[in-house]
């Protein structure tokens, strides 16, 4: 049977064992408080955050709960699973290698740069989203901390300046080139909700993602095929997708924005002047952008069965695209997609930054653990690891707990 998970059991659960270890680790003092921030899978528009484009993610039931206390000095000590690293807040920077803690540290580095006052931390991390899966295990990280500062140090910082602070982290400290969704996913989604983000101008739009009623579910499948962003092939295609944008007179970071890619005949005439790999790139962060509005569309008020084949042809084709022209699955992700396609699935697409992770299918509820038996087959005779599946269902972004 697969799995289902729900916010609150995620979050009471972690929430105890980040107590124990903050005690464990700090001592007989009381915690000011402890923040929730979860994970997010992307249903469509996929290195399209960093090009001015469309997004169009979920938070997942699975996230970090920070609990915290704020100190009289600027000690930070952050300790997750026996793991604990201190440090200045100016010592704080890439060079420091501060290791998985980077990600929240690096928080206090960004409002410290920021010009707000950044007081010292203890804080115990408790997570459950699957690491190297491409679910942005370290956004719920950054932005449970952000969070966590946020109130502690009485910054009032809305929420898209909460998700800001988690991007600085993650890019200038942990050195993930990632764009701005992850973040903004994980303290601006919505429970029942899709987030319609428009990444160049942030606007926002909750796109009602009620697949219970139409006896849909949103599959994922966690190919444990590692996802790693801190190398350089996800900063090579954001270096190409650059290149592609100098080579059109177009402002970086505005790619999606600045060429219509509603119209793919129009899209390919514009960019038959580049050269091989930047035009497979940029084609396809503007072709997927337009994915978005198109599931939008098919949306309309919600989700229902006659919207899911137009949606599971649009995750299809954004999966080829990611295959082809983007080159960034891999072959587990690609027997995976494959598998769910032929087990019923509308359409199967690999989600997140790529070369990994998981694999996310659009299915009517009686057709799961048929598909899964398929995908888990076809895994095992490629001679790949067994995939672990599991239901998303749209959940709440950050919050404080307590």
């Amino acid at each position: 049977m697969t799995q289902e998970i729900t916010s609150s059991d995620s979050q009471s659960r972690l929430l105890a064992e980040a107590e124990a270890l903050f005690a464990r680790e700090f001592g007989d003092v009381t915690p000011d408080g402890a923040w929730w921030a979860p994970g997010r899978v992307n249903i469509v528009g996929e290195h399209t955050d960093y090009n001015g484009g469309y997004v169009l993610p979920i938070a997942l039931p699975t996230g970090t709960v920070a609990v915290a206390r704020r100190r009289d000095d600027d000690l930070v000590r952050l300790v997750s699973e026996g793991k604990r690293v201190e440090a200045r807040l100016g010592d704080i920077s890439r060079e420091a290698s501060l290791g998985w803690a980077s990600y929240a540290a690096g928080v206090g580095w960004a409002a410290a740069r920021d010009g707000l006052d950044v007081p010292g931390l203890d804080i115990a991390f408790a997570a459950d989203v699957p690491r190297g899966a491409g679910l942005s295990s370290s956004a719920s990280l950054s932005c449970s901390t952000a969070s966590a500062w946020n109130d502690l140090a009485g910054w009032g910082l809305e929420r898209p300046a909460i998700a800001r602070l988690g991007r600085l982290a993650e890019n200038e400290i942990a050195g993930a080139p990632t764009g701005t969704m992850d973040q903004m996913a994980s303290v601006l989604c919505e429970a029942g909700s899709a987030l319609r983000l428009d990444t160049l101008t942030n606007d926002t739009e909750q796109v009602p993602f009620d697949l219970d009623s139409a006896g849909l579910v949103l599959l994922v499948v966690n190919s444990h095929a590692p996802h790693e962003l801190v190398d350089g092939a996800y900063g090579e295609r954001r270096r190409s997708c650059e290149e592609a944008a100098d080579l059109l007179g177009i402002e970086r970071g505005h790619l999606c924005s600045e060429v219509d890619g509603r119209d793919v005949s129009a899209v390919d005439a514009r960019l038959e002047e580049l050269p091989d790999v930047p035009r497979r790139r940029a084609r396809h962060v503007i072709t997927d952008s337009a994915r978005v509005l198109a599931v939008h569309e098919a949306l309309g008020a919600g989700v229902t069965r006659e919207s899911a084949p137009a949606v599971g042809r649009v995750l299809s084709a954004s999966h080829a695209s990611m295959r082809d022209d983007f080159e960034i699955t891999v072959p587990a992700v690609d027997t995976l997609a494959a598998a769910l396609e032929d087990g019923g699935a509308y359409g199967a697409r690999m989600t997140g930054g790529g070369f990994g992770g998981c694999v996310i299918a659009l299915i009517d509820s009686g057709r799961v653990d048929d598909a899964v038996e398929l995908a888990k087959q076809r895994a095992a005779k490629g001679g790949f690891a067994q995939p672990e599946p599991f239901v998303a269902l749209a959940s709440e972004g950050a919050k404080r707990l307590k």
